[in-house]
Formats: structure tokens, C-alpha cells, sequence
């Protein structure tokens, strides 16, 4: 009995020592990115389900809140981590990774699971320009819908086609649009002194006046992967 509760003792010792590694692990700014740059990876290998090219390659930021728990959309406490990065202004590639948190909100959509990953899209410069505030409330900063799915977006004739945000969510493999609406985005100012070493500020890192740090290359060649540039007529037309 005594070896059976020195090997019970053990192992919930291993199983609370793993527990609180994972916990550090998620709460680190750079296994954030990386985490981030993973979800966008495996949304698009699946063209058939996943986000049509020819909206990533418009949108001018992309923000990936991953890992967040779906009982938190349930009962209304909403609070996660991800990281917003937005086109420079060459528009020929993105920014840098500034770190975000999301809270509140209505989540219209509730799929099944205990983790809930989260990409949103920012589809014109006024959205982008909204991002720059220290405060960023979906739905009243800029409009927000439901995502298309599937190879292209050229088809889709949804009013919410118009939307400044067009948003995602994806649980055990179920990929689908998100509507979300209400939620507060803020920077996370201390998470990007960790990222970038020093005090920045998010508009700075959207706006390209701050250099790609290593530690976002993954998530950058991502993007341009899966993205083109963006044209100088989608452009012109935002700004009409």
C-alpha cells in the first residue's frame, strides 16, 4: 500500500509539474507567435475548408487569438491572448507581431470542444486605422461578420461581404465563420516589450516603424505564403 501511494504521489507530482509547464508555455509571448503562425498553417492547407485565398491576400491585418477556451465564450467571462500583424505600407509584406488581448464580446457561433482558435481578418484601412487606439471594440470601431469558406471569395455575394472584419473560429478540426461581436481588443504592452525589448508602441509595430524580430519569421513566411500582395487597386479602392 505504502509503493502504491509513493506512485500515486509521484505521479500526480509529474502530472502538476507538466500542468504548470503548459500553462507558462501558453502565457509566453513566443510560443504565442508560434502557436499563431501553426493555426494559420493548418487552416489553409485545407483550401476547400479554410479561408479563400483571395481574402487573405486583400486583407490588410490578420489577427490569431489561439488556444482560447470555449467555456469562456459560453459564460460571457471572454478573455485570450493572440497577436495582430498588418501589410506595410509598401504593402509587399506584413509587420511585425503586436500582442493582443481580447475580451468580452458575443460569440454567435458555439462549435464543439474545450479549445477554440480564433482568426480574424481586417479587410480595409479604416479598420486598420482603428487598430492603432489602445481601444478596439468589434462591431461599434468597425463592422464584423461571419467569414466565407472555401477556395475563393470572388462568388460570394453576402452583405456581409462588405464587413471591416470578417472572423473565423475553429474547434477539433471544425472550421467555420465566427460572428463576433463586441469584444475588446487592446494591446498587450509588457508582452511586447518581451517580444521586441523594449517599450514600443502598437502602432508603431503595425505601422512597419519597427523591425520583424526573429522570433516572428515563421508567422511572416506564413502569411506570404498564403497570401499575394496586395494591389495597388484594392488599396486605392479602400480609400474611396
Amino acid at each position: 500500500m505504502k509503493l502504491r501511494s509513493l506512485i500515486m504521489m509521484t505521479l500526480l507530482a509529474s502530472l502538476a509539474f507538466w500542468n504548470v509547464k503548459a500553462v507558462k508555455a501558453a502565457d509566453d509571448p513566443i510560443e504565442r507567435i508560434d502557436d499563431s503562425s501553426k493555426v494559420l498553417k493548418e487552416i489553409m492547407s485545407t483550401p476547400e475548408k479554410g479561408i479563400p485565398r483571395d481574402l487573405l491576400s486583400k486583407a490588410h491585418c490578420v489577427a490569431v487569438i489561439p488556444g482560447l477556451k470555449k467555456a469562456g465564450f459560453v459564460v460571457g467571462g471572454e478573455y485570450g491572448k493572440g497577436v495582430i500583424t498588418c501589410r506595410n505600407t509598401a504593402g509587399t509584406g506584413w509587420t511585425g507581431p503586436s500582442t493582443i488581448k481580447i475580451e468580452g464580446g458575443s460569440f454567435g457561433l458555439q462549435i464543439g470542444g474545450s479549445e477554440v482558435d480564433v482568426v480574424m481578418l481586417v479587410m480595409n484601412e479604416h479598420g486598420a486605422d482603428q487598430l492603432m487606439r489602445d481601444k478596439f471594440t468589434i462591431g461599434a470601431d468597425a463592422t464584423a461578420a461571419a467569414g466565407p469558406l472555401g477556395r475563393s471569395a470572388e462568388a460570394q455575394t453576402n452583405p456581409g461581404m462588405r464587413a471591416e472584419i470578417l472572423s473565423y473560429s475553429r474547434s477539433r478540426g471544425v472550421f467555420a465563420g465566427l460572428v463576433l461581436k463586441g469584444a475588446t481588443l487592446r494591446p498587450d504592452h509588457s508582452d511586447n516589450q518581451k517580444i521586441y525589448g523594449r517599450e514600443v508602441a502598437q502602432a508603431d509595430i503595425l505601422k512597419g516603424k519597427v523591425d520583424v524580430p526573429a522570433s516572428a519569421r515563421g508567422l511572416i513566411e506564413t502569411l506570404n505564403t498564403y497570401s499575394t500582395r496586395e494591389s495597388a487597386s484594392s488599396t486605392k479602392a479602400d480609400k474611396e
